[in-house]
């Protein structure tokens, strides 16, 4: 099984123009190591927490007259099996802990690891005898990661046979091609993706980039409490650059974090980080260290990324939190909807006073301010319907919510959705009913333009390009794992409607073109199946669909 669950856009010009490859060196050991070792004892805690539950059971059975004992494995056997990885000593002195009785050696997951030897470059280790000394190769290494500044990434968080991680596409607009460029091991089912622009500094201090503050990363939040940022500018990274959560804490001392892991088995919500999923994230992009956060636990939390700690938390709700958007223009104004059927516009200065809130006749699934105009926003809900709501005209009662206006986008929950940033009034909504469909928002009212099933199963993410060289633009994936980048330009209602809406235009109105979907394609199945119709040969991307395919 392989799906996409989140997707989105990475304006173009901020990748670096060669990402660098991931090195492993001692100040990154120490990093790692103080993460490993946090989470050795947390998962010390759970074995200790299980086995004193096994012993209570098996006390109370046997108080009981039960026999029912062998349905819990015993202590002592637990103890024999986690005996061969000696946990009682694992963070001991190297001359304290358990040794080899046939070499002597310290036993443990890094022991011995700091007498390794740090080379800067392979030439300089004595025990590699075959130098790579090609400079044709290196070179040719280094031009397959470029990344041209006419390039678009595209961030997709894939699950597939339960292995979660992140894939960093490039989208080449005018060679119709979109590839994987290198992937991030991911931790849990990731529900969340939001680019950054604001460099998150590693432990150890500096940054990767040599752009001062202005960087390339990534926020990721996931069926875990924790939030994890990776810089999209290194390839085969093995940790994040910096977690949002509890397991900050590892970078603080140990100590320390001994004294507040206690608080990690509770579930009950706290002021310093979130205790279940991250369903939803939102970068402020004038205040550019901040970051707000959603989560199941019911809370919305402010991130500083200059300190990697919490800033402040809020519960406007009493259910989920499952989206939340900053107002393009006022910076601090927040926008939340949750499963208790409401949404809130809050002022994150006030986190005391009043807010404005709205409700709805069913589970809030996303919410979205009009980038063109910061007065109104829209929500979308499980019941597939689209509201449109002015900021400034908020119900004394919730009973007495009236938007603008509604619109029964779909039969089922409307998953995704989303406002093109470059053409005024163009909306897109895709739903698990599998239809992506294109909307016309006028004074009036909204009117569809086109609906497709493209093919991607249960929509899940549809994001439209940020720049104006690709504003019709659309990437869609969903539950068959599929990423697709559909120009909307191509299809003939699109042109007509809004050809007129973006600067420059996009040709003539009434011109045919043959519409144009862009997505990976396996070229090894595809060649044993043999060349479809509607295919070609351009280096393993597929153009689908044509308009007499389609009706408008």
């Amino acid at each position: 099984m392989s799906m996409i669950t989140a997707a989105t856009w990475v304006p173009r010009g901020h990748a670096a123009q060669f990402p660098t490859k991931y090195v492993f060196d001692g100040d990154e050991y120490e990093r790692i190591a103080k993460l490993a070792k946090l989470q050795l004892e947390d998962a010390q805690e759970d074995l200790e927490e299980a086995k004193a539950g096994a012993k209570k059971g098996k006390e109370s059975q046997n108080g009981e007259g039960t026999s029912k004992v062998s349905q819990v494995q015993s202590t002592d056997d637990i103890d024999n099996d986690l005996k061969e990885y000696d946990l009682d000593h694992y963070d001991s002195d190297d001359d304290t802990k358990k040794e080899d009785p046939d070499s002597g050696v310290p036993m443990g997951m890094f022991a011995g690891i700091k007498s390794l030897a740090y080379h800067t470059s392979n030439a300089e280790d004595p025990y590699i005898t075959l130098q790579d000394d090609d400079p044709d190769a290196e070179e040719e290494d280094r031009e397959e990661l470029q990344i041209l500044p006419t390039d678009n990434l595209i961030l997709a968080a894939r699950i597939e046979d339960e292995v979660a991680h992140l894939e960093v596409y490039v989208y080449e607009d005018e060679g119709d091609n979109l590839y994987v460029h290198h992937d991030i091991m991911l931790p849990a089912i990731p529900l969340a993706v939001e680019w950054l622009d604001f460099t998150v500094n590693r432990t150890g201090g500096g940054t990767s980039n040599g752009r001062g503050d202005t960087g390339n990363f990534v926020a990721v939040g996931t069926m875990d409490p924790d939030i994890e940022i990776w810089d999209l500018d290194i390839v085969d990274c093995m940790y994040p650059n910096a977690v949002l959560g509890q397991r900050a804490e590892a970078g603080a001392e140990l100590d320390k974090a001994k004294r507040k892991k206690k608080k990690k088995k509770s579930k009950k919500a706290n002021e310093e980080w979130h205790v279940d999923a991250v369903l939803s994230l939102a970068a402020n992009r004038q205040h550019r260290n901040l970051l707000a956060s959603a989560s199941a636990d019911a809370t919305i939390k402010l991130w500083d990324l200059n300190t990697t700690r919490c800033a402040k938390s809020y519960s406007y709700h009493t259910d989920k939190v499952c989206s939340v958007a900053w107002n393009p223009k006022e910076s601090t104004a927040l926008l939340s909807g949750s499963y208790d059927r409401t949404v809130v516009a809050a002022d994150m200065r006030a986190p005391n006073a009043k807010a404005p809130r709205w409700g709805v006749e069913s589970d809030v699934e996303s919410v979205r301010w009009d980038p063109h105009d910061s007065n109104f926003f829209y929500i979308s809900t499980e019941a597939g319907i689209i509201h449109y709501h002015d900021a400034r005209l908020s119900p004394t009662d919730l009973s007495k919510t009236k938007p603008l206006w509604t619109l029964q986008a779909h039969n089922e929950s409307i998953s995704t959705f989303d406002i093109n940033p470059i053409i005024p009034g163009y909306l897109v909504t895709g739903s698990t009913d599998k239809e992506v469909k294109l909307w016309n928002i006028q004074s009036t009212g909204p009117s569809m333009v086109v609906s497709r099933n493209l093919g991607v199963g249960k929509v899940f993410a549809t994001s439209f390009a940020p720049d104006d060289e690709v504003g019709f633009r659309l990437a869609v994936a969903g539950s068959k794992g599929d990423v697709q980048v559909w120009d909307t330009s191509t299809n003939a209602a699109v042109r007509r409607i809004f050809a007129e809406r973006i600067r420059g235009g996009v040709g003539v109105a009434g011109e045919q073109v043959k519409e144009r979907v862009v997505s990976v394609v396996d070229v090894e199945s595809e060649s044993d199946e043999g060349e479809e119709p509607g295919s070609d040969d351009s280096g393993g991307v597929g153009l689908n669909g044509g308009e007499d395919e389609w009706m408008d």
